[in-house]
């Protein structure tokens, strides 16, 4: 059986469409005869939804509160897949996992990114892991959306691109829309960059406001949520807005059969996953004209609406749906139509379970993971820094006494001359 290593982090509060994916995928996998596994590395100290899925379907699931540092991030990696190596390994969106490649790749062992959109940190793992180095170049790497892959293959990188969306399961259910009622939901991360929360906040507070009949929930946890929470207050107080809170992953496709529309107005995104899961309920979708993954979802007038602006643009679509049930019934249909014919989990299961053992079979004998005492890694690229925290240098520990001489300098003599106070010449007290 073809033997596949993912990693991911996860926490208490984690959800969201990559993790989404992820739990989605694996068991996928194994209906194609491909044993997967992943490493998972901890914050806030305990697992949280994803370890605790993929462990009660049975898969093997190893954890670590993450090391501080990319170094031994990458040691611990070396480690678990020395004792299990894999056939094929897929970093994800682990920074240390990338950069560990290159040893997993010269013994054997192909290794395939993932981009699941196109912000800063999605850029640097293509500069650094696609167009840097040779030696830290992936074996092959997978698009979430046609619009990513055209600007891959517009820079002609020597990795395999393929497409393969993230997709959705179709819901059993339909949504059912309430007479005289238009439920309007947006999902996500609560933060200001990319989703451009408090813009949507004041959006619905004007939606609810402006349109009779119409109610508003936003779901999500983020570092914004105290400040949408004042917003709601301030301009929402007495009107059906309201915060939702967090949703987990496996009761996405539940919650959105009580609404009607699904709104995102981010500046970017790849393929959103709970833009398609929405949809695969019959939900509307209703967003900001953008580059990336939106328009193969949304087709404006056909699978949903498109508007320019967070302001009276997004209200007047909304208005529309409002006031017209016949076009809301007709977008509905169309919407799920569209991820059931070509964006089902099933369709992208397949392709990657294709891929997968397409490499497999182009890769030669796997040799054993040796992943050297002294790590010779790239420098770190800026837009992975928050990522990518490397052990100082014995030079940067050198400069820093440097620059303190008074406070550390017996400690910085101790240490490069030796002294009467040293472990071999221990001190005399009188």
């Amino acid at each position: 059986m073809l033997k596949v290593t993912f990693c991911a982090y996860d926490k208490p509060d984690a959800v969201g469409g990559p993790m989404s994916w992820l739990q989605r995928l694996l068991p996928a996998l194994r209906q194609h005869g491909i044993e997967a596994r992943c490493l998972f590395f901890l914050h806030q100290g305990t697992s949280g939804p994803a370890v605790e899925y993929l462990t009660a379907q049975g898969f093997d699931c190893p954890t670590i509160l993450a090391p501080a540092t990319s170094e031994e991030r990458i040691r611990w990696i070396g480690e678990r897949l020395r004792e299990n190596p894999p056939d094929v390994f897929v970093p994800n969106l682990v920074v240390a996992a990338y950069l560990a490649g290159r040893w997993l790749r010269a013994a054997g062992i192909p290794t395939v990114g993932v981009l699941h959109s196109d912000d800063a940190f999605y850029q640097g793992l293509q500069n650094q892991f696609l167009f840097g180095r040779n030696s830290d170049r992936l074996t092959a790497v997978v698009c979430v959306s046609a619009e990513l892959e055209r600007q891959l293959l517009e820079r002609h990188g020597e990795s395999k691109v393929t497409r393969i969306g993230c997709g959705s399961p179709l819901s059993e259910f339909i949504v059912k829309r309430r007479p005289g009622v238009l439920r309007v939901a947006y999902v996500g991360r609560l933060a200001e960059e990319q989703k451009r929360i408090l813009e949507l906040a004041h959006a619905f507070c004007k939606m609810v406001r402006d349109i009779p009949g119409t109610e508003a929930v936003i779901y999500g946890d983020g570092p914004e949520r105290d400040s949408v929470e004042q917003i709601l207050a301030a301009e929402g107080g007495g009107l059906a807005v309201r915060l939702g809170g967090l949703i987990d992953s496996n009761r996405m496709q539940e919650a959105m059969l009580a609404c009607d529309v699904m709104v995102l107005l981010s500046d970017y995104e790849g393929l959103p996953i709970a833009l398609m899961e929405a949809m695969a309920c019959g939900c509307v979708p209703v967003c900001l004209r953008m580059r990336s993954g939106i328009p193969e979802l949304v087709e404006d007038g056909v699978t949903g609406l498109l508007v320019d602006d967070r302001q009276d643009g997004f209200v007047t679509a909304i208005r529309r749906l409002r006031e017209d049930p016949d076009l809301w019934e007709r977008l509905s249909q169309a919407a799920r139509t569209r991820i059931q014919q070509e964006h089902s989990s099933e369709a992208g299961a397949l392709k990657w379970a294709g891929l997968l053992h397409e490499l497999h079979r182009e890769t030669p004998a796997k040799r054993p993971i040796r992943i050297p005492r002294k790590l010779r890694l790239p420098p770190v690229h800026p837009a992975l820094a928050t990522a990518d925290l490397r052990a100082p240098s014995n030079l940067a520990k050198i400069t820093r006494f440097l620059k303190h001489p008074r406070l550390h300098a017996g400690k910085f003599k101790r240490r490069l001359l030796g002294s009467p106070c040293s472990p071999t010449y221990p001190c005399q007290k009188p």
